[in-house]
């Protein structure tokens, strides 16, 4: 009876642990108040063409120049990205993959309830990649920040239905460090979410819900 006692016991404190990691993971997700604040400061849009950016980030992080002067002293690929309203988002991902963690679920949904917030809603938003240097090329790691950016926007869209009018994705690899003085810092693998421009006045900024089509009125039967 005591082994049995003892074994519950042990197998109760280790459950209570286990609660208490994942009750202490969730509350590292920001709020959705956080995210707001950090995002509803737009002043202007960014002067940047997304699609142009998104070629010459590959075709920089292709190129080996001989006096490349280095991840430290590397100029940022578009400097006014870094002048948008901005939520640094510390998002898991599995190693060398696209694939969301569970544990950064929540975050998640917290971008997701700040992007439907009254005070943004009229605005549309990059989804930004970035990762930190590392032992792999400039160009995979481009390419990997490309599809971390398209997984949130997929994430936001399909589950959250958040519009797909308000979310560009655009991987930045290595050209474009959050700490260019560290440039291995873990810091350097966040994903942005940056306020870019304002809807189109004619532009609804939730899905419009499919308009009812109207009854077709059946003749009124005759009586005998």
């Amino acid at each position: 009876m005591r082994a049995n006692r003892s074994c519950n016991t042990g197998i109760g404190i280790a459950l209570g642990l286990a609660l208490l990691a994942g009750a202490a993971g969730a509350q590292t997700a920001p709020t959705r108040d956080d995210i707001v604040g950090k995002l509803n400061h737009f002043e202007e849009a960014a002067d940047v063409d997304i699609p142009a950016l998104k070629q010459q980030v590959m075709e920089r992080a292709k190129t080996r120049i001989k006096n490349d002067p280095g991840p430290v002293n590397r100029p940022l690929i578009a400097p006014d990205l870094a002048k948008q309203p901005a939520f640094n988002a510390q998002i898991q991902f599995d190693a060398d993959t696209p694939i969301i963690q569970p544990e950064s679920y929540q975050t998640v949904g917290r971008i997701a309830d700040a992007l439907v917030h009254a005070s943004l809603l009229p605005y549309t938003f990059l989804i930004v990649g970035h990762v930190e240097s590392n032992q792999k090329t400039r160009e995979a790691n481009a390419i990997l920040s490309q599809r971390r950016a398209d997984a949130i926007r997929d994430v936001l869209v399909n589950t959250f239905k958040i519009s797909t009018k308000r979310l560009q994705p655009i991987g930045l690899g290595e050209e474009q460090f959050l700490d260019r003085a560290r440039p291995t810092s873990a810091v350097n693998g966040q994903l942005q979410i940056l306020t870019f421009a304002k809807l189109p006045e004619n532009e609804p900024a939730r899905p419009a819900a499919a308009a009812a089509t109207p009854a077709t009125k059946k003749p009124a039967k005759k009586h005998h």
